[in-house]
């Protein structure tokens, strides 16, 4: 696969815009990342990272930092907002731009493990591109997800080939059709694929889990998946399984407005539980106590969604500080330093930055 290939062993180079240099089969995902991001850096140069984030060099690349300026330029305003908030909201946009080739494969990270494509954080890309205005790269992401066989796996390869050895996860069907819809394309025919029994996006053993539900358009969760307090757990029947963040999911991507009360029960208390100032945990049984950076953006959409500003700031506050200097989002980061966990950038984790930016400062009507 051309755009995936590693260069001198297993040292990979992930250029904005374009293709990977040549060598290797392409068969396999890469073991170390340098991510090469034209802007972000001074002076004209592009910052080169590596597996979590730190600088390792930098390379002048004025034609191509000009280039991403200019497709900048054509980014929906943050009307009123902060300088912190548009440097999250370019910086961001460039990570997607960095992780998304011309087919519009858009990779979770360049790193070992992670430089596949999954149907949800690839859904919540082209979610975020059509948010910043980007309607060709949105329409190339959602595209390149109508052409995988959805039943075969939980990634993909960037040539669209099942990648072995994870299961296709029970929400792969609701993340590509709202990546159709904010494209404004009409989505292909579904699978018959369930989302009972199959693993969610904590990517652990099968279930009947709340994330995998609220993803499916004809399941009902209220009954489930609600508690006697009024809040939503994770597993189906399961009342010790805990409050799961993707009670958000019913605010922002898939609205259900007779369960917004719950939702906001459910985040509240998964916010006021959190230790430190990095963000939440993914849910109350997740057996680490790590923030992850994607749940916090979530959650700070929903919040903002539901009318509650001040608690969406509060956890942007968490998201900029779990930022590295340059701004990248980690996957994870030690809930007492900070410092990343794993994979950085994530694109799942800027696409939901970039999503709740979008809901704080709208466009002027």
């Amino acid at each position: 696969m051309a755009w995936l290939r590693a260069a001198i062993g297993v040292v990979v180079a992930l250029a904005v815009g374009a293709v990977l240099v040549s060598g290797g089969s392409g068969t396999e995902p890469p073991e170390a990342q340098i991510l090469e991001i034209p802007g972000i850096g001074a002076g004209g140069t592009a910052v080169v990272v590596d597996s979590f984030g730190k600088v390792i060099g930098g390379v002048e690349a004025r034609s191509a930092a000009m280039a991403a300026r200019r497709w900048l330029r054509r980014a929906r305003p943050l009307n009123g907002a902060p300088r912190w908030a548009r440097l999250m909201y370019s910086r961001s946009l460039l990570v997607l731009r960095a992780l998304t080739d011309r087919r519009g494969a858009a990779v979770a990270g360049a790193r070992e493990g992670w430089a596949y494509v999954w149907p949800r954080d690839a859904g919540a890309v082209a979610l975020a591109y059509a948010a910043a205005g980007y309607r060709i790269e949105a329409r190339r992401v959602a595209r390149f997800l109508f052409g995988l066989d959805l039943d075969a796996a939980a990634r993909f390869y960037p040539d669209g080939t099942p990648v072995e050895g994870r299961e296709a996860q029970g929400d792969t069907q609701g993340w590509v059709g709202v990546a159709a819809r904010a494209a404004g394309l009409r989505r292909p025919a579904r699978s018959d694929l369930d989302w009972r029994d199959h693993a969610d996006y904590q990517e652990k053993d099968g279930g009947d889990y709340l994330g995998n539900a609220i993803a499916s358009d004809a399941a009902r969760i209220d009954g489930g998946f609600a508690t006697r307090d009024g809040v939503l757990v994770r597993r189906a029947e399961d009342p010790e399984s805990g409050v799961d963040s993707a009670a958000a999911w019913v605010v922002r991507p898939f609205p259900r407005p007779a369960l917004f009360p719950a939702a906001r029960r459910s985040l509240r208390q998964l916010v006021d539980e959190r230790g430190g100032q990095f963000g939440v945990v993914p849910s109350e049984d997740w057996p680490e106590d790590d923030p992850w950076t994607a749940p916090t953006a979530w959650t700070a959409w929903a919040f903002v969604a539901l009318g509650d500003r001040p608690t969406a700031l509060e956890l942007m506050g968490d998201l900029r500080r779990a930022a590295t200097p340059l701004g990248l989002l980690p996957e994870r980061v030690d809930a007492e330093t900070g410092e990343p966990r794993s994979t950085t950038p994530l694109a799942w984790s800027h696409a939901f930055a970039i999503l709740a930016l979008r809901e704080l400062w709208p466009e002027a009507d």
